[in-house]
């Protein structure tokens, strides 16, 4: 069986973060209209966020987003999805996190960014060889595949053969239907601590079951952010 490395102390910097995206999932859900009026906080226009790059290994990672989105054909994440996938993922140290969905790579060029700082690794999983063959060239483009292991096959069969070192953190955004699924399958390997992030947790519409999974089950505490876009759930899996 394969030694488990000793995980490493989060910062109390990196908890004061999360605390402060769990408001701000807070202040993006829905309010009702009160006699005063229009809520000031629903109704305000987000601010638009742009990421900086902060060395050339960044540069070439967001350009290669850039450059993956020219013609692109199929669904990824938006910048503001790209920018929580990897503050989230720095700011847990990840060392493993496993995504179900690779699409063309966007996303997991996002979580690149976070990685090379982590020293984790990124485990990707899609069935459908041609988004894959993307993927790759974007990951080469991007200089990352060191960080990333590309799985073909079905992420139901598949993901569950992973060895038994934790996942720090797990990203869902394959076949809505199968969320639940997905969840019953490899919340056994996530760490206690760990985080599980659902993407079109508002359009399109979310799997209902895994909504009731997740808020539901006293092991699990769920958040839902960046909900004026397609949405994500952010869900801790308690220690």
């Amino acid at each position: 069986m394969p030694t488990r490395r000793p995980r490493p102390l989060v910062p109390i910097a990196s908890l004061i973060g999360l605390a402060a995206l769990a408001l701000i999932a807070t202040a993006q859900e829905p309010r009702p209209r009160g006699r005063g009026g229009p809520n000031p906080v629903s109704d305000t226009t987000t601010p638009a966020a742009v990421t900086l790059p902060k060395d050339d290994g960044e540069a070439r990672i967001l350009d290669a987003i850039q450059q993956a989105r020219q013609g692109e054909r199929f669904a990824n994440v938006s910048d503001a999805d790209g920018r929580l996938l990897r503050q989230l993922t720095e700011a847990i140290g990840a060392q493993r996190v496993v995504e179900l969905g690779t699409s063309t790579g966007e996303s997991a060029l996002w979580f690149s960014l976070a990685l090379r700082k982590t020293g984790g690794v990124l485990h990707t999983f899609d069935i459908d060889p041609d988004r894959l063959a993307v993927a790759r060239e974007n990951f080469r483009r991007a200089g990352v595949e060191d960080l990333i292991v590309i799985h073909e096959g079905d992420a139901h069969v598949e993901a569950p053969k992973l060895d038994d070192q934790p996942i720090d953190l797990l990203f869902i955004d394959a076949e809505k239907q199968g969320y639940d699924a997905y969840l019953r399958e490899l919340l056994p390997l996530v760490r206690p601590g760990g985080l599980i992030l659902a993407h079109n947790m508002r359009r399109p519409a979310p799997n209902p079951a895994y909504l009731e999974a997740i808020t539901s089950s006293p092991d699990l505490d769920t958040s839902f952010l960046l909900m004026d876009g397609a949405g994500m759930g952010m869900t801790l899996k308690k220690r």
